[in-house]
C-alpha cells in the first residue's frame, strides 16, 4: 500500500491540532492530563494510535465512551472537520471506579454512562468535565496507588526490562505483580514493560541515531532482533526501518 504523504515529515500537523492541560490538583491523583483534539481534512485520514495503559474517557458529538487500554496500535478515520475531548487517567487509577477489574476493558470500547450514568457534563470543557469527574470520585484504594507508583517505576526507570526484576524492586511475586495489573491496570506487566522499552526506541529513530538493533535488543531483554521488531510492528503499526520514515524529512 502506498503511504499517505501526510504520515511523513509531521505533515498532519497542518491539519490537526493537539492540546493537553493538566487536571486540578485534587484530581491529580486519578487523571494524568486531558487532551483536546481538533482536525479539518478535505480527504479522510486514516490517524494510528499507538497504545499506552490508560483508560481514556472521551466525549464527541453527544457521546462519551470508555478506552480501556489496548494491546496494539489501532487505526482511526477522521474526516471533515470535528474535535473530541479526552481524559487520560493514570495507570492504575481507573480501577476503583469499576465494579470490576480494568481487564474487563482491555481492547474495548463501551458506553460511558454504564459506568457513570447520566447526565453527561454539558458543555464538553474542563470546568464541567472536572466537575463531572468529582461527583464520581471512588472511595480511596491503596491498592490503586500501588498499581500506579508501579507504572511510573516502569516508565522511568529504563533498567527494568522483565517482570521478575519489577517483582523484586516492588517487593512481591510475579504472579502477586500479575494479578495486581489485571485488577488495576488491565494489561499485563509484561506488555507494559515492553511498552515503555520500545517508546525509548522510536525516540532514537526520531532523533536519526545509528542503532546496533542486535545489541539493542539484547539491552531490552528480547531474544533476537526480529522478536524486537515483531513487537514494535504491533504497538507501532510497522517496523522500526519504516516508522523512522516518519522523520526523514520533519528536520527532527
Amino acid at each position: 500500500m502506498e503511504r499517505d504523504p501526510r504520515e511523513l515529515g509531521g505533515a498532519w500537523q497542518l491539519s490537526q491540532r493537539h492540546t493537553f492541560i493538566a487536571p486540578s490538583g485534587d484530581l491529580a491523583r486519578y487523571v494524568e492530563r486531558y487532551w483536546v483534539v481538533t482536525w479539518d481534512y478535505e480527504r479522510p485520514y486514516r490517524q494510528l494510535v499507538a497504545p499506552l495503559p490508560n483508560v481514556h474517557l472521551t466525549f464527541r458529538d453527544g457521546r462519551a465512551e470508555l478506552h480501556g487500554p489496548s494491546s496494539a496500535h489501532v487505526h482511526r478515520e477522521l474526516t471533515g472537520s470535528g474535535s473530541v475531548f479526552g481524559v487520560a487517567f493514570r495507570p492504575g487509577m481507573f480501577g476503583p471506579f469499576l465494579d470490576g477489574p480494568v481487564a474487563n476493558l482491555r481492547d474495548r470500547v463501551i458506553d460511558a454512562t454504564t459506568v457513570f450514568g447520566p447526565p453527561l457534563p454539558d458543555p464538553v470543557d474542563v470546568v464541567s468535565v472536572e466537575r463531572f469527574l468529582r461527583a464520581h470520585l471512588p472511595v480511596d484504594d491503596p491498592a490503586a496507588e500501588n498499581a500506579a507508583r508501579t507504572v511510573a517505576m516502569i516508565a522511568e526507570d529504563t533498567g527494568i526490562t522483565t517482570v521478575d526484576a519489577l517483582a523484586r524492586r516492588r517487593g512481591t511475586s510475579v504472579r502477586g505483580m500479575q494479578r495486581l495489573f489485571a485488577e488495576y491496570v488491565g494489561i499485563g506487566p509484561k506488555w507494559v514493560i515492553r511498552r515503555y522499552r520500545l517508546q525509548e526506541v522510536t525516540v532514537r529513530l526520531a532523533q536519526g541515531l545509528e542503532i546496533d538493533w542486535a545489541a539493542l535488543a539484547a539491552d531490552l531483554g528480547y531474544a533476537d532482533q526480529p522478536h524486537l521488531s515483531r513487537d514494535f510492528r504491533k504497538i507501532f503499526g510497522e517496523p522500526p526501518t519504516h516508522y523512522a520514515q516518519r522523520y526523514e524529512s520533519s528536520g527532527k
